[in-house]
């Protein structure tokens, strides 16, 4: 999980990075691209750590005898 968050959050990171080189530059090829490439990247691979790391905090809430929400 820990992987997979890191992975997702460095490429949305580069993606607006690059973003703003972009609009100093503006726009060259490799911009765009890097860009989307980043927020694709991101949109792939974000979404299952972060639902698995609600999932795993819910079940140990569960196991301590907390509520869920």
């Amino acid at each position: 999980m820990k992987l997979g968050k890191r992975v997702g959050y460095s490429a949305l990171l580069i993606a607006i990075v690059v973003f703003f080189v972009g609009l100093a530059t503006n726009f060259p090829a490799w911009t765009v691209d890097v860009v989307v490439a980043g927020l694709v990247v991101a949109i792939v691979v974000l979404p299952a750590p972060i639902v698995f790391g609600y999932g795993v905090r819910a079940a140990e809430r569960e196991e301590r005898g907390g509520r869920a929400h």
